[in-house]
Formats: structure tokens, C-alpha cells, sequence
């Protein structure tokens, strides 16, 4: 009886180890798998990120923060951030009333305003102008004194056409 009582807890400790081995092996696979998912997406991700850095650095090419010989031109003035002081000085031409003097268009739904900015240089500036409901773009140029003011020049303008 005794010798039967250690056959069958052999065949169950067997049994045991049995399924231990098999859901061990199953579960090793299965974190296997998502380690192997997971390494896909981080890869994914970091391609991604490569990308999108390229893109910003792509877009900063023209802009006066990354050009140091236009830089360069603003030293004597001690200027902390010239893009935000020329930036500044090209919204106060908007008037509390009546239509940007910068932007040859007369307002249809409203008055004409500059909203966005985009100093490219030490001389050229993009800016968007918009009433509302019609929009358009400016290229103008500007001479920054030593007296830190600025003269602004329309160099060109564009009106997009509304579609319905």
C-alpha cells in the first residue's frame, strides 16, 4: 500500500513538472513574441522620430534663429531675441481700426490684419494677413536701425482667391 501511495504521488509530481515545463515553454513564446512586436514598434517609432526631427530642421532652414550671419548683423544692438522684437514691431503697424497700411487690399468682411510672421533674415520677412474670411501672404523687406526702429517695404503680396 505504501509502495502504490509513492507510485501515485511519483505520477502526479511527474505530472506536475509536465505541465510546468509545457505552460513555461508556451508562455516563453508568447513573451517572446510581444518582445519581438515591441522591438518592431520601437523601431517604427524612432524612424518616426528621425523623420519628424529632419523635417523640423528642414523647416528652420529660413529662419533668422538659425542663420548666424544674420545673427550677426543685430549684435551691436544687443537684442535678446531679434525675431520677436522685429516680430512685434511688424504687428503693432496692425491699426485698432481700419486695414494694415502694410497691406495694399481693402478688407471685404473686415479690416485687413497680419496675423503670422516669419522673419526669414536680417532683411525679409513672411507674413500672413487675413479679414476673417479672405486671407493672403506678404513678402516684405525691413532695415533695422540703430535707434531700434524698423522701416518696413512691401516687396510683394498675393490675395487667395475664395472658392465656395
Amino acid at each position: 500500500m505504501k509502495s502504490k501511495i509513492f507510485l501515485y504521488l511519483f505520477v502526479f509530481a511527474a505530472l506536475v513538472v509536465l505541465y510546468q515545463f509545457v505552460s513555461t515553454s508556451t508562455m516563453q513564446k508568447v513573451m517572446s513574441s510581444d518582445v519581438q512586436r515591441l522591438e518592431t514598434e520601437v523601431q517604427q517609432l524612432q524612424d518616426s522620430l528621425k523623420k519628424s526631427q529632419l523635417k523640423i530642421l528642414d523647416m528652420q532652414y529660413f529662419t533668422l534663429e538659425n542663420n548666424d550671419d544674420a545673427l550677426a548683423y543685430f549684435d551691436h544692438l544687443n537684442l535678446e531675441d531679434p525675431s520677436r522684437y522685429i516680430q512685434d514691431k511688424l504687428l503693432e503697424t496692425n491699426e485698432p481700426t481700419g486695414d494694415n497700411p502694410l497691406i495694399p487690399y481693402e478688407g471685404m468682411e473686415s479690416d485687413f490684419k497680419i496675423n503670422k510672421i516669419k522673419v526669414l533674415n536680417h532683411k525679409w520677412i513672411l507674413a500672413d494677413f487675413s479679414d476673417g474670411k479672405y486671407w493672403g501672404d506678404l513678402i516684405i523687406k525691413y532695415e533695422l536701425k540703430d535707434n531700434l526702429s524698423i522701416d518696413f517695404t512691401l516687396l510683394d503680396h498675393l490675395l487667395y482667391a475664395r472658392s465656395n
